[in-house]
């Protein structure tokens, strides 16, 4: 709607002083113990991820990085927990997606955003204490489209009795604690039966839980993926997330978290492709020169380098918004960060395979057997291929802003333009619509408002002038294609 707000920019607060000290030594043991005892290859080359180095993350509470100290966490905020993220993607993504899995869409997530105090006692200790959690959401025939999932849970005096199927479950194979979305009884609402889904906490060890299959992929060969079936599994409704019906809600809401850490992944992978651009730009003579001193090889180094350094602004600038306000609402910059974040990450790490040629596609043990540098380009980019449809693909998270851009236009204009409405509901939406836009349609042409802080160095300031600038210009072309396309437009 063009209203720019530098505020949610500008000041970027740092994370909580008394926070710090601990979060730099986490971070820094973390760092320490990735170099020391996790073998990335040797986890990509087996599928499995070593006992020893899950009891070493245990020992350090990288299972309850976000998880409050009073559970048994450590307690961090998400700016500290998508640094964490980065850090571990740019050793090994099986990790990374062991871990983040665990926390982001596991069991802790939708319980501290969601739950009782008494749910929270009983879950969040054995969370944060390394008892791995998995998000069942997906179905054969349930994508994105997630409020047609077919799992059913039918109560049964004090319980729920749950049947269904759910596959590309991560960490499903090995999980302690499940987190199920589920159709429940209908709801009449207006005197139509309204679909419920409800979203529980199930034992894995419950009777009737079975792992019928473990999934294997191009890349995170580690990862514990897989399908689980559920026959007559007896849940208590204590279990329940959030209230019967609200499933939808827990869901996405616990997927906007998960949609933060990803892209934190890409930029470990980023920053990862930067290292080794740099030094094998320095190591690698071509015509007497080191190929990184070459214009063409350079702007392929600048252009990682500045991807890395944009990618992380946005992710920090998001992640403070949480951190200011745990139910902070971030679906659209949460969107954009992983949309854009992985995508740019993928392309940097194909600017890297071009830089280090068949090296690049050459996997680590060939090239430790010929005795070259084993640089692990050719696994970064099978791990990091699936970011782009983790968690919601591009395409869908372009749909999904684009829906959340235009919503406002078609909360006021949106009977008008629809043909399929009866006339005299069209007119009266118009005369409404007519009335708000013939103020807000001059504003978007004007200069004014939304422009940069008073405090804001000059430097910057002329920046948020240009985006203020751009944000009436988006709201402008998206009023344009709503009056040429009308609500057809979302699905365009």
């Amino acid at each position: 709607m063009g209203r720019w707000k530098p505020e949610k920019l500008y000041p970027l607060t740092d994370i909580d002083a008394d926070e710090k000290p601990r979060a730099e030594k986490f971070l820094a043991d973390l760092a320490a113990f990735l170099r020391e005892k996790v073998d990335a290859d040797l986890i990509d080359r087996t599928g499995e991820i070593p006992e020893d180095v899950q009891t070493g993350l245990r020992a350090m509470g990288a299972y309850g990085i976000k998880v409050p100290r009073k559970y048994g966490g450590l307690g961090f905020s998400q700016t500290t927990y998508c640094q964490a993220c980065l850090l571990i993607a740019s050793h090994c993504g099986n990790i990374f997606a062991h871990i983040s899995v665990h926390q982001s869409i596991g069991v802790a997530q939708p319980i501290l955003l969601f739950d009782t105090e008494e749910q929270k006692m009983k879950f969040l200790p054995r969370s944060a204490a390394g008892e791995l959690a998995a998000f069942a959401l997906t179905e054969n025939g349930v994508g994105s489209d997630s409020a047609r999932v077919k799992t059913e849970a039918k109560p049964d005096g004090d319980d729920f009795i749950l049947n269904g199927e759910k596959v590309w479950c991560s960490n499903g194979t090995r999980a302690a604690l499940l987190i199920v979305a589920c159709k429940t009884p209908p709801k009449m609402v207006d005197g139509k039966p309204r679909t419920q889904i409800t979203t529980f906490v199930v034992e894995a060890n419950s009777p009737g839980v079975e792992v019928v299959h473990r999934s294997q992929f191009m890349g995170l060969r580690a990862l514990y993926n897989g399908v689980i079936r559920f026959t007559n599994v007896r849940v208590p409704k204590a279990n329940v997330i959030g209230g019967e019906g609200r499933g939808l809600k827990v869901a996405l809401s616990t997927l906007n978290s998960g949609r933060l850490s990803i892209p934190a992944s890409s930029i470990g992978a980023t920053k990862r492709a930067l290292l080794i651009a740099r030094e094998w730009g320095k190591e690698r003579i071509q015509w007497g020169v080191p190929i990184g001193r070459h214009a063409a090889v350079a702007e392929k180094i600048r252009k990682i380098a500045a991807h890395a350094f944009a990618m992380e602004a946005m992710l920090i600038t998001t992640s403070r918004l949480v951190d200011r306000d745990k139910k902070a609402d971030i679906r659209l910059e949460a969107s954009m960060c992983k949309m854009w974040g992985t995508e740019k990450a993928w392309m940097c790490l194909d600017e890297l395979m071009q830089l280090r040629g068949g090296r690049g596609y050459e996997n680590v043990q060939s090239l430790i057997a010929r005795g070259e540098k084993p640089y692990p380009v050719e696994r970064l980019m099978r791990d990091n291929r699936v970011a782009i449809i983790f968690e919601a693909s591009s395409e869908i998270m372009r749909l999904f802003i684009m829906r959340e851009a235009l919503d406002p236009h078609l909360k006021i204009a949106g009977i008008a333009l629809n043909s399929e409405r009866p006339w005299g509901e069209r007119i009266k939406s118009s005369w409404a619509a007519a009335r708000f836009y013939v103020w807000w349609y001059p504003k978007q042409w004007l200069p004014f408002g939304g422009g940069a802080p008073a405090d804001m160095h000059p430097h910057l300031a002329g920046y948020m002038e240009e985006v203020a600038a751009l944000s009436r210009k988006l709201a402008r072309t998206l009023f344009h294609q709503m009056v040429i396309f009308g609500p057809k437009l979302e699905k365009r």
